[in-house]
């Protein structure tokens, strides 16, 4: 019988390593997996590589990690947004390396590694300082950067709903960067508001399939 359930927060952290590059799902405050972060924390894990939309905020989560030096580098789009502060110190202090990436690059280096391709060329970063040290090509007179695909050990994701097989609906955006995480991990580890029973959910609802889900722990809905 297929269970992708465990028992507890520490249960679906239990075995992130040192060094590991963790795809932390979400945009803004939606979607992200805040229960699976403190986890993290708790775990220990270090030397971790995030790849988030931004850079965390506050003193919790991602950037509560950050904080305690547990993170040395942050591929993101947007790395001053809200509170920053965390990034901020450890930016300066120089011990937290920073890939600035353009949201959609993002997603589609993790959609490139998903769906076993070398990389892609695209023109969104050409005649940029983000395109420098890369390929470049001219494309129907057009100059294009090559972008390399984008992986992760590990994905943190939130869903509203899943089974025990590891279908997942999502609730409303949190859908943004969760399903292409959980198809760029080793390991996608989604933490859920909701268990619901095989067959119940809607197939048509079903925006992640079970077969992109390995860890599943239930956390009850936030206020």
């Amino acid at each position: 019988m297929i269970d992708k359930r465990v028992a507890s927060l520490a249960d679906a952290v239990a075995g992130v390593k040192d060094g590991a590059t963790v795809l932390v799902a979400g945009f803004g405050t939606v979607g992200i997996a805040d229960d699976l972060l403190e986890a993290l924390h708790e775990q220990g894990a270090t030397n971790l590589t995030i790849v988030h939309n931004n850079a965390g905020n506050g003193d919790v989560g991602l950037a509560r990690l950050i904080n305690s030096g547990r993170v040395t580098k942050v591929i993101c789009s947007y790395p001053r947004s809200g509170d920053y502060s965390a990034f901020l110190n450890a930016y300066r202090n120089k011990t937290l390396e920073l890939e600035l990436v353009p949201q959609g690059i993002i997603s589609e280096r993790m959609h490139a590694h998903a769906a076993g391709l070398g990389g892609f060329f695209s023109p969104v970063t050409a005649h940029t300082k983000l395109a420098e040290g890369k390929e470049t090509r001219e494309i129907n007179g057009v100059l294009h950067v090559f972008e390399k695909p984008l992986k992760g050990d590990v994905a943190l994701l939130r869903a509203m709903k899943a089974d025990r097989w590891g279908n997942l609906v999502y609730n409303q955006s949190a859908r943004n960067f969760n399903p292409i995480m959980a198809m760029a991990a080793d390991l996608s580890i989604v933490q859920v508001d909701e268990m619901v029973e095989l067959g119940s959910m809607d197939p048509e609802a079903v925006v992640t399939p079970s077969i992109f889900i390995d860890r599943i722990v239930v956390v009850g809905a936030k206020a």
